[in-house]
């Protein structure tokens, strides 16, 4: 059937007479105003087309809510904001403002329309005197609105905004239903074509003029235009309105500027203290908007007032983003600081905070913030992390014996990391009691297994813990992550017992079956360049970049044993240096990274850079590795005493590190 027949077939059926059917039952006739609260086919439409019946009322929706302009993907942790500021990575930035509708709602829409016709009031012919037969009279094309709204549910579904915003509204002109004009007061917004937006609009504000869209989309069109005055004025009553929605509403439309100068000078005007009001998150909110048009000034001077104003939580939050976002962490730490003496309670608070000290290094500092307010098993095990960068073993044990004495319920949670906690202050036998506890259907019970593996090799049981790592790689049901992650534990094992050559083939045995396992070939790839095996383990190291370019580990590792194994003025330094920017670009704060580019700097000849780099991983995670690299490029600064200080340190974190005491034999003797 083409769309005009069914056009022709909405029209209406009239008799004088009923007519019968050959059993003599009256036959139904379909009046003008159909009942369709009695039409059982509509039942599961009600709840997404929940429609007003009356007349010349539009009896579609057509799903208004996933057309309404809507940003951003999460909040900057003000549940009361506009929609539209995104954090991401440490990066905040902005959405888009336009979801397109699903194309799943045309047929719904079509068959709702064809049962309730009566929308556009166009009236019923009358039925010729003495018929006994059904009269059916075509609707005029102009006055079909069934066929209008078909058509633009079409071009909406083949993703023709542009003639899905012409359809809706020539077809709101017949409905006396807004949703339809606002329907198509948005798409032609969405399209920028002001014009046809101006026509919808007009149509939608006769119909609502209270309608808050209203004057929203007004100041939509008016800044499509340039004329930043109109834009204003219907901006400044939607701030004047004082509730929930207003600064979102207005941020979809600044948002969606063309000219970003012009929506960041009219956010200015509106920015005003009796316009933003009494409530805390419309000035977040507003600042936040100023940052995502690129007025940092003004987003910085909001954010003051509103930490002077309010002296909220959310407000010292979003003043310590800012102050990362400008490279100023010593301001960022004094707002959180600040914020925890107002607010000393807020978990959020002190996590932040405790990252940001870490970030710095502090990570005794991120500890001691995360101590002081409530505990839970997320705040105990990210206590126990930074305890363990800090390399605080009395700390530790405090911690173990705080949880000890904590009365909670111990689940499977509770009980891992109670475990864990065990086996990083030498507890060994209790750990593995307390992984022996987590049962394997608990979610942390694959990850006991594991652990309860590990710590029977710590306690000299290796053979046994090989073996129970067999008999759970046999277990029926075993998934092929878990799988994999047995092998690499297994291996792991082996080579700590210096048993490399069986390591080695565990991870062929495994590429075997998983030729392209970004982990094993990593794993390898270390593994072959450790035994000497340069050129084997460079491939290995290659062909995981080539499966995951981004892939910071491997871009690292490649680029350090390119270092490594090159002398100044060696053409694959560049190739190195190239590799550790790339992984310290996605990772600019790890350790190693930074070690490996001070590493490279070393090699090149650049005796100051390295020595910056090296001071720099060295005071977040001082390991022998990094003690060993600092140690030598103080060395060869002349900076004999404070070398021998920074290897005598490596060698109380671990004595028997090769790459520690092949740099002293080789410097010293």
């Amino acid at each position: 059937m083409s769309i005009h027949d069914l056009s022709v077939a909405k029209a209406r059926v009239h008799t004088d007479p009923a007519p019968r059917s050959s059993r003599g039952q009256a036959l139904r006739v379909v009046p003008s105003k159909p009942p369709c609260d009695k039409d059982p086919s509509l039942e599961h439409r009600r709840s997404v087309f929940p429609d007003r019946v009356g007349d010349r009322r539009c009896l579609t929706r057509l799903s208004h809510a996933a057309l309404t302009p809507r940003v951003g993907e999460r909040h900057m942790r003000s549940p009361d904001n506009f929609d539209g500021i995104t954090q991401v990575g440490g990066n905040i930035r902005t959405s888009s403002i336009l979801r397109h509708p699903s194309v799943g709602r045309v047929w719904v829409a079509f068959v709702f329309c064809a049962l309730l016709g009566a929308c556009a009031g166009v009236t019923t012919p009358h039925a010729q005197r003495g018929a006994t037969q059904p009269a059916i009279a075509p609707v005029a094309a102009d006055r079909d609105l069934l066929f209008m709204l078909m058509t633009a549910q079409f071009a909406l579904q083949n993703n023709d905004l542009a003639g899905a915003a012409k359809g809706f509204t020539e077809a709101s002109v017949l409905c006396e239903d807004p949703k339809i004009s606002e329907e198509a007061t948005h798409l032609a917004l969405a399209v920028k074509d002001w014009p046809l937006a101006e026509h919808a609009l007009m149509r939608w504000q006769q119909l609502a003029p209270r309608d808050t869209g209203v004057p929203q989309a007004r100041a939509w069109i008016a800044l499509g235009q340039q004329r930043s005055d109109a834009a204003y004025t219907d901006l400044k009553s939607l701030a004047a309105q004082g509730n929930a929605d207003a600064w979102r509403l207005i941020a979809q439309v600044l948002l969606n500027a063309p000219d970003k100068t012009m929506a960041a000078h009219l956010l200015e005007r509106l920015a005003t203290p009796p316009q933003l009001g009494k409530q805390q998150n419309d000035w977040i909110a507003a600042s936040q908007l100023a940052f995502a048009l690129g007025d940092k000034a003004q987003a910085q001077h909001l954010a003051d007032t509103t930490v002077t104003r309010f002296h909220g939580d959310e407000a010292y939050m979003w003043s310590a983003r800012l102050a990362i976002d400008r490279g100023d962490k010593s301001a960022a730490r004094a707002a959180y600081a600040e914020a925890l003496r107002h607010v000393p309670g807020n978990p959020r608070l002190r996590s932040g905070y405790a990252v940001l000290l870490a970030d710095g290094g502090d990570n005794a500092g991120a500890a001691r913030v995360l101590a002081g307010g409530a505990q839970d098993d997320t705040t105990y095990g990210a206590r126990a992390a930074y305890m363990v960068r800090a390399n605080n073993k009395a700390a530790l044990n405090a911690l173990y014996h705080e949880v000890l004495a904590d009365k909670s319920p111990r689940d499977g949670r509770r009980l891992y990391l109670l475990g864990q906690i065990a086996e990083m202050i030498g507890r060994r036998e209790e750990a593995l009691s307390w992984y022996r506890a987590v049962g394997d259907d608990d979610e942390h019970g694959f990850d006991a297994r594991m652990r309860e593996a590990t710590v029977l090799n710590e306690l000299g049981r290796t053979e046994q813990a090989m073996g129970f790592l067999q008999r759970l790689e046999n277990q029926a049901g075993v998934e092929d992550d878990a799988r994999n992650k047995i092998w690499l534990l297994e291996a792991d094992i082996l080579m700590r017992k210096d048993r490399s050559r069986e390591a080695l083939a565990i991870y062929t045995r495994a590429l075997e079956g998983r030729p392209d396992e970004p982990r094993f070939l990593y794993m390898r790839g270390l593994l072959l360049v450790e035994s000497g095996d340069m050129a084997a383990g460079e491939r290995d190291l290659r062909r995981v970049i080539e499966i995951e370019p981004n892939d910071a580990g491997a871009l690292n590792a490649l680029g350090y044993t390119l270092a490594d194994g090159s002398h100044k003025g060696d053409p694959q330094q560049r190739e190195a240096l190239d590799l550790i920017q790339r992984a310290l670009k996605l990772k600019p704060e790890e350790p190693a990274i930074i070690d490996s580019m001070g590493w490279v700097h070393y090699r090149m000849g650049d005796l100051d850079a390295a020595l910056q780099d090296l001071r720099r991983a060295y005071a977040k995670q001082p390991d022998a590795d990094i003690a060993a690299h600092l140690g030598e490029v103080l060395w060869m600064k002349g900076k004999h005493e404070e070398a021998r200080k920074v290897w005598d340190e490596g060698r109380k974190k671990d004595a028997k590190n090769k790459t520690l005491l092949e740099a002293i034999r080789r410097l010293t003797t």
